[in-house]
């Protein structure tokens, strides 16, 4: 929603208890949002909790619609796309139907790329389906598992077919333990249909968090940083860089922070030629000490041979 004045309506296609439509919700004025909530959800308990909170929030039954069923299988919100914001944090690398369902290939949200994500890594077919939800002046924030980043064979193919289309605005790496539910250093992929260049922004912001008893967390002051240079897309030493489309595609396409923006150096710089002289001034010492007792032995043992 950054810089949008408006938005018609925010999509979550794996929304859980909805969690991320009402922290939209709790950062932006409601009549920003003009036609409410939308979301899936393929657990049907937590589908109704869901809804439950979206009234527990005072969001009314004709601002909201959350749907129940597999969002990659079972698509609903056909007629009511596209949508300016779309926020999702789908399962980490679940199996899905995949290349067994044949007819799935020529799906719309699918072809465009000319492959299915791997039968046992469904994470690029929920990011091609947000994609084609999405709305030519929206952002689509997916929060993801780091090794659809780099993995080869069809993931690679997809990340191609992304950056190629220039639908890759940035990619922000986080700390670890920062979500519920998993410990590791996910990433945010920010899509977007209205880049006004072809470079693609890398943030490394895993040094950004606080400790708690139990996990980390991001601060606002946090939020502030990364949202200041994701807005300015300037070029930051160890923090964040834009990287032209030639340079990704001679990477062979991969879209790893850390092939992108250096991690800062924290070990100690040591000066060797203080080193050196410290090491020379301590032989010294060490060869003076074994003079001085050399010589403190040959008194007393010169001392002992008199008495005998």
């Amino acid at each position: 929603m950054h810089k949008q004045k408006t938005v018609n309506k925010i999509y979550d296609p794996a929304c859980g208890s909805g969690s991320l439509l009402l922290q939209a919700k709790k950062h932006f004025d409601a009549h920003i949002i003009e036609d409410g909530f939308f979301g899936q959800e393929i657990n049907h308990t937590t589908y109704n909790l869901a809804r439950m909170n979206m009234f527990l929030h005072n969001i009314n039954y004709d601002k909201f619609n959350i749907q129940l069923g597999d969002t990659l299988t079972n698509p609903h919100f056909l007629d009511d796309k596209p949508f300016d914001a779309i926020v999702s944090n789908p399962p980490y690398s679940v199996k899905w139907i995949g290349k067994d369902d044949p007819t799935l290939i020529n799906d719309d949200r699918f072809a465009p790329a000319g492959v299915l994500p791997p039968k046992s890594k469904a994470d690029f077919a929920f990011v091609l389906h947000a994609l084609s939800y999405l709305s030519g002046k929206g952002r689509a924030a997916i929060v993801c598992f780091p090794g659809i980043f780099y993995r080869r064979g069809a993931e690679k193919k997809i990340r191609q077919y992304l950056v190629d289309n220039n639908y890759v605005e940035t990619v922000i790496s986080l700390a670890p333990n920062l979500f519920f539910g998993t410990t590791i250093a996910v990433n945010i992929l920010v899509l977007s249909k209205h880049k006004p260049d072809t470079y693609t922004q890398f943030i490394d912001a895993s040094e950004l968090f606080k400790k708690e008893t139990n996990n980390n967390v991001l601060l606002d002051e946090h939020i502030d940083k990364i949202m200041a240079v994701f807005d300015s897309k300037e070029n930051i030493d160890y923090f964040a860089k834009s990287v032209p489309h030639e340079q990704i595609a001679d990477n062979n396409y991969n879209l790893s922070v850390s092939s992108y923006v250096k991690a800062k150096d924290t070990r100690e710089v040591i000066d060797i030629d203080k080193l050196n002289a410290e090491l020379k001034a301590t032989v010294s010492r060490i060869d003076q000490l074994r003079a001085d007792i050399d010589a403190i032995v040959a008194e007393i043992e010169g001392e002992q041979g008199v008495k005998a």
